[in-house]
């Protein structure tokens, strides 16, 4: 079990382009929580993202996004083609719901998409009625649950001592054939052999729209995977390190402000600063 502070990113050549800084395709935001989509896009551009697609399915996102996240491109659902190597890392889930439609392009997105996975907050609920599509998938899969997700995709109560939250990512993480970052404070992850526990992060980061910014770190990160693959930048490098930074960004709100005041957008401020430890 390693508690060191995880590797960074490794560097871009001089010469790159957005398309080896990773081009990351976001399955996000809903009619009643646009805001998941856009702490998601702008997470995943501050930790260096080349290009961020959202995947956009109604009105609400597609007014918002524009003027929150101006660098995003947007991605109608009913027109989405997911070919092969167009995008290097995928993220489903922040703010998706469960509706019928949502479900659909989840399931589509785990099942053909050829890169790197995040898979997050609403879509592990759907994830949970059918653990086996991520167990299928052939390129690595990061999930991110918290404990009330968590509980679902094992089927039974999570243990709250620290031994007992290992043993259930590890559970989570064989289960699926994934990485599990097992959210709370020591956030673990695990790819159930391996295991990170985090240090960084308090109840700074209770707050609404905190997880999409994980979120969004992750998926940048995981883009790497892909587009640097001689570098020796590892999926569960990513996870260790977006959840490391995540809460380092936690910790600098923290100490510039009132820790109650913390909002999530507040974290991606934080991001440049929170990168360079």
């Amino acid at each position: 079990m390693s508690e060191s502070i995880p590797r960074p990113p490794p560097d871009l050549p001089l010469e790159a382009h957005k398309g080896i800084a990773g081009r990351v395709l976001l399955v996000a935001g809903s009619e009643w929580m646009p805001g998941a989509a856009i702490l998601a896009a702008r997470a995943a551009q501050r930790a260096g993202a080349g290009l961020v697609g959202v995947v956009v399915r109604d009105d609400s996102v597609k007014h918002a996004l524009p003027i929150a996240a101006p660098e995003a491109v947007m991605i109608d659902a009913h027109a989405l083609k997911i070919e092969r190597e167009a995008w290097h890392a995928g993220l489903v889930g922040p703010g998706l719901g469960l509706a019928p439609d949502a479900s659909a392009l989840f399931t589509r997105i785990v099942v053909e998409l050829d890169a790197p996975l995040v898979i997050d907050a609403d879509a592990l609920t759907l994830l949970a009625r059918d653990p086996a599509l991520a167990a299928k998938r052939t390129r690595p899969t990061v999930l991110t649950p918290h404990t009330g997700e968590a509980t679902r995709l094992i089927g039974s109560a999570l243990p709250t001592d620290a031994a007992g939250r290992i043993g259930a990512a590890r559970k989570i993480a064989l289960k699926t054939r994934s990485i599990c970052c097992l959210k709370g404070f020591r956030t673990v992850v695990t790819d159930g052999e391996r295991v990170y526990v985090n240090t960084t992060g308090d109840n700074t980061l209770a707050t609404a729209g905190s997880g999409d910014v994980l979120a969004g770190i992750l998926v940048a990160y995981l883009a790497l995977v892909t587009t640097l693959p001689d570098s020796g930048w590892t999926a569960f490098d990513a996870a260790a390190r977006a959840v490391f930074v995540h809460g380092r960004a936690g910790d600098l709100c923290r100490a510039a402000r009132v820790s109650r005041s913390v909002i999530a957008s507040d974290l991606i401020d934080m991001l440049s600063r929170a990168q360079t430890t």
